[in-house]
């Protein structure tokens, strides 16, 4: 299973660092995935990496502030984040997909996921 943490409230401007920690079983070498959900908004895709460390991203919520990243010999991924607004408050999810692959952009493309990290940025 997936166990996310990094979370927290962090000022506008300021920078987080999000963990994804994935069991044996689920991770290598698939694909891992990073999904949010504002308050009262549709879950929405944010950046995923394959095995090979390709990298995908949401260019239009991202806009170069994100980092997706991962460390396949301690079955962690993570994303790091810059330059925070108050648009980016949301419960930040990671997910895996059963297969590898090229990074993916479709929740529905993801069977593994954890609980969520709620990230705060107050305007």
């Amino acid at each position: 299973h997936l166990v996310e943490s990094g979370g927290g409230l962090v000022q506008p401007g300021g920078s987080l660092r999000l963990s994804c920690k994935i069991s044996t079983e689920t991770f290598t070498p698939y694909v891992l995935g990073w999904f949010r959900q504002p308050p009262e908004k549709e879950r929405e895709f944010v950046a995923s990496i394959n095995y090979s460390g390709e990298t995908a991203y949401n260019l239009a919520t991202v806009k170069g502030r994100f980092t997706v990243s991962r460390v396949n010999a301690e079955n962690t991924g993570y994303l790091q984040m810059h330059n925070l607004k108050s648009d980016d408050t949301a419960v930040y999810y990671c997910a895996t997909s059963g297969l590898s692959g090229r990074p993916m952009a479709h929740d529905y493309e993801y069977p593994y996921w954890g609980r969520g990290t709620q990230v705060t940025v107050p305007s």
